[in-house]
């Protein structure tokens, strides 16, 4: 019988312009130095990155298979195959940690349910990063990944992050399509109360890194463009 591989969750950086080398442990560049199987968003920039990272890694001996918002839940228990197989198999995300904002929460439940083991690398989190520098509550926050897009439900979640940050002393954290940001600071500032904060959280770890907690009222009297810019949002009305 063979011996079960595991399933690596391997970070990437939190942009194209970040130097892996900086931003990620050594037991990355290790990890890859013995996998071959790969799980991940995007071929291209799987590949681009583990160039980078262990230029030496022969890529015609890669094996890659592509999980994204196309791909069907019937192909998640082929990825996994390797690892019944005996082989060491790799996650990723297209940016930051795998299973975390991410489609590869899936491959790592079934992971669990064959009883392969999941070893999760150490990297760059946009969600605990912002967190972390937003001076707001991080002994309890929620993420509640992407607001509604019809203007009414999304001022109606609004609120109800708000009040629920007040009652429950909780910070809450959201994200946007990046083309979107600009519209959603605006339906923020003008459904939040004036002494609600709210942090704006881009561009983390890169060169344009922008981390500012404001209250609502202070924000209303900035200029800032955040088009195409990843970001992260919270608020929290203490």
């Amino acid at each position: 019988m063979n011996t079960i591989g595991k399933l690596y969750l391997l970070p990437v950086p939190l942009g194209p312009d970040a130097n892996p080398k900086e931003v990620l442990p050594e037991t990355v560049e290790k990890s890859i130095e013995f996998i071959d199987h790969y799980i991940v968003e995007n071929e291209k920039t799987a590949r681009r990155f583990i160039k980078a990272i262990l230029p030496t890694k022969k890529q015609p001996e890669l094996k890659i298979s592509v999980l994204n918002k196309h791909t069907e839940p019937s192909e998640h228990h082929d990825f996994i195959k390797p690892c019944l197989e005996g082989k060491n198999v790799g996650l990723m995300s297209e940016a930051g940690c795998p299973g975390v904002a991410d489609p590869g929460a899936a491959i790592v439940k079934i992971a669990h349910e064959k009883g392969i083991q999941v070893v999760p690398l150490v990297g760059p989190s946009s969600i605990l990063l912002a967190i972390m520098a937003s001076g707001m509550n991080g002994q309890s926050f929620a993420f509640n990944g992407y607001l509604p897009i019809d203007k009414g439900e999304k001022k109606n979640a609004l609120k109800n992050f708000e009040k629920l940050s007040h009652e429950k002393s909780q910070s809450q954290l959201f994200i946007e399509t990046p083309y979107r940001n600009n519209k959603l600071v605006e339906d923020i500032l003008q459904t939040l109360q004036p002494s609600t904060h709210l942090c704006i959280a881009c561009d983390i770890t890169l060169s344009t890194e922008y981390i500012k907690t404001k209250t609502v009222a202070q924000w209303k009297k900035e200029k800032l463009d955040l088009h195409n810019r990843p970001a992260i949002f919270i608020i929290h009305k203490f």
